[in-house]
């Protein structure tokens, strides 16, 4: 990791991007805002909180239920996010694109409308040590109703998979492999393309949470080879309880609705129900459809910046924050993998996380402390919890000399 600024960082005026996003402008406890948390949710521009403000003032009507006009521009907001989440990742139609609340919807809707028909007693699905729990307990659900079983595959202490372990798990018994792209806890970037082309030698459907991918990388979901891709909407500049799931046609036309209600049908009759085509027979009921509106400015807002600059930005913090921490005594990094995104969980030796992040709050400063809803992570560490400062593009090696400065203070009172 580069810590110098490149001429790609040198173009990206960060203070002009800062000024897009107003909560980025408040105190808390009397001293500036630094937020790095950005891995638990990220903050909306001023685009995204307009948009939904708008559709609230102006176009406030239920979608596909009306032919007034308010009823076609919130139908044409709401389809209008599909089109954009089916560009933004490459995929083969906007009818693999299913709307969801998040990647905890998404995961669901392929434990309980794939998977759960599809297994029997001696079955496996495998999963990895480094997965969020939105990639472990939904299969752990279907696998007791089935009489299947999950299984992980190893990581090592860099917080890397252990690939080649990965590939020999992938045995016959295996009906799903489900993997994250990038780790919420370590920043891992996983080789899902390589992961997938093995799954499919096998004959093994993947399934991949993008939650922690989307925000900071392009995302190809035909040159990635896996089946089911999830997106969390908040984590990537969008409103709360938005996502999709992208899944291949096929898979879609053969599932099963999760959810019944309105909107996913052909035709309602008491001797028997007809659904509609996918992806609406998956979106029972009243959608999000103002932050689904939102949806569609984040992405604009993000395509309007371009992942090369993001990335770009967002490596160079992250080498810088990287470096500065190592210059603390007693301040272990977990999880330094070659190819990473800008998140750095870590521990102080003496100090409880939750007791830094407390005292860090009074100094400003947003980080997350906790198991960050991996304890599969936590116990192949050893810690009860760790501390997480996450970075995103609108953050500034200023604010991470603030981070540290307020680090090296709370520590004197703790040690």
């Amino acid at each position: 990791m580069n810590a110098k600024p490149s001429s790609s960082t040198l173009d990206f005026d960060v203070q002009r991007v800062r000024a897009d996003f107003p909560l980025l402008s408040r105190t808390v406890h009397g001293k500036p805002l630094v937020y790095f948390d950005n891995a638990n949710t990220s903050q909306k521009p001023l685009s995204v909180i307009e948009t939904v403000d708008r559709h609230y003032r102006e176009h406030n009507a239920n979608v596909a239920r009306a032919v007034h006009q308010l009823g076609e521009e919130a139908t044409a907001a709401y389809e209008g996010a599909r089109d954009k989440l089916a560009t933004l990742i490459n995929a083969g139609s906007r009818n693999e694109v299913v709307l969801t609340s998040g990647t905890t919807q998404s995961m669901n809707l392929v434990a309980y409308s794939y998977a759960l028909p599809r297994l029997q007693p001696g079955d496996s699905i495998l999963t990895t040590v480094m997965e969020h729990h939105a990639n472990i307990v939904p299969w752990q659900l279907v696998a007791t109703r089935s009489g299947a079983t999950v299984k992980a595959a190893p990581i090592d202490e860099r917080g890397e998979l252990i690939v080649e372990k990965f590939f020999e798990m992938l045995t016959p018994e295996v009906k799903l492999a489900c993997v994250t792209h990038v780790s919420n806890v370590l920043g891992t970037v996983n080789p899902v393309r390589e992961i997938a082309r093995e799954c499919r030698r096998r004959g093994i459907p993947l399934v991949v949470d993008g939650s922690q991918a989307v925000p900071h990388r392009p995302v190809d979901v035909q040159a990635l080879g896996c089946d089911f891709y999830a997106i969390t909407g908040h984590k990537m500049l969008a409103p709360t309880g938005t996502g999709a799931l992208w899944a291949r046609r096929e898979h879609l036309q053969a599932m099963p609705p999760f959810f019944g209600g309105g909107e996913m049908i052909r035709e309602v009759r008491f001797d028997g129900t007809t659904f509609a085509e996918p992806p609406h027979k998956f979106e029972a009921g009243t959608p999000n459809i103002a932050g689904f509106a939102g949806v569609g400015a984040a992405i604009d807002y993000v395509q309007s910046l371009g992942y090369d600059a993001i990335r770009a930005w967002e490596h160079a913090l992250l080498g810088y924050a990287t470096e500065r921490l190592r210059e603390i005594p007693g301040l272990r990094i977990v999880g330094e993998a070659a190819d990473k995104e800008p998140v750095i969980s870590f521990l102080l030796e003496g100090a409880q996380a939750t007791d830094l992040a407390t005292l860090l709050d009074l100094e400003g400063v947003a980080v997350r402390s906790g198991h960050h809803c991996a304890h599969p992570l936590m116990q192949f560490f050893g810690v009860p919890a760790t501390l997480r400062a996450s970075l995103a593009f609108y953050n500034t090696r200023e604010e991470i000399d603030a981070f540290v400065a307020a680090l090296l203070k709370v520590r004197k009172l703790l040690l």
